[in-house]
């Protein structure tokens, strides 16, 4: 690889599995020591870090439960500490995705989502931006999803929850980039994983049929927008959503 975060060091939520764990192994292809977070996928997260440093970079698990705002700044100070002091890029991954209809929708259910997508990554951001400014700035790279202005069924709660997602990082990026900090999204499309297309065969085949590329999106994919996003060649890239979703919102509605 070309080396683009040699010298970083990066914190990765919800890294044990999935998109979290491409961004993380993509994170430490180019250069960076990686925080890998997560909250229940423990042996996951161990996994990959166990990867990571067979490539020859730096590594730690570390495990927090993100709903929880004091969880939040002990992570980031942990990352920190790991890292000499310094965090230069933080990608908040972690997030939930229940289906639920709005008619059965309690508040409980409605928070569980927001604490999960949205208060998180707040919090998260918070604590690292304390850290990034004072030792020469960073970037930090929200996922969102293409579902934050494509709504689906069932999904209310979390569509709204990404939504949000895409406006905090603007608004955080107009406010932290005096301070030397870059705040943008990423929002992916349909991201495949072992059993998706049995769990959900219709789904699966309508978007096939649908996007231009021909084919689902893998975590690497979403890895290599955070990659981007974070190394100098995104250095005059803030308050961005960057959609990866092999062209499907490209296609029409009617």
């Amino acid at each position: 690889m070309s080396g683009l975060l040699r010298g970083q060091v990066a914190l990765v939520t919800g890294a044990g599995a999935g998109v979290g764990r491409g961004i993380a192994l993509r994170f430490a292809e180019e250069g960076a020591a990686v925080a890998v977070h997560c909250r229940t996928s423990v042996s996951g997260a161990h996994d990959v870090a166990g990867r990571i440093r067979d490539m020859g970079s730096r590594a730690v698990v570390l495990q927090a439960d993100l709903t929880v705002e004091d969880a939040c700044a002990r992570l980031v100070r942990d990352a920190a500490d790991w890292g000499g002091g310094r965090l230069t890029a933080l990608v908040n991954n972690a997030g939930v995705q229940p289906t639920q209809d709005l008619s059965g929708m309690t508040a409980a259910d409605w928070r569980a989502v927001v604490d999960a997508n949205l208060s998180s990554v707040f919090a998260c951001t918070q604590a690292a931006v304390e850290v990034m400014r004072a030792t020469g700035g960073g970037s930090v790279t929200h996922i969102a999803s293409v579902e934050a202005t494509h709504p689906a069924p069932l999904h209310a709660h979390y569509c709204a929850s990404k939504a949000a997602v895409v406006m905090h990082a603007r608004s955080a990026a107009l406010e932290y980039g005096p301070q030397g900090i870059r705040v943008n999204t990423v929002s992916p499309g349909l991201i495949d994983r072992e059993g998706l297309a049995e769990d959900w065969p219709e789904g699966v085949r309508r978007w096939r049929g649908a996007v231009p590329t021909g084919r689902l999106g893998r975590p690497e994919d979403v890895g290599d927008a955070c990659v981007f996003l974070a190394s100098p060649l995104a250095s005059w890239i803030t308050g961005h959503d960057l959609v990866v979703d092999g062209g499907v919102s490209a296609r029409p509605t009617w």
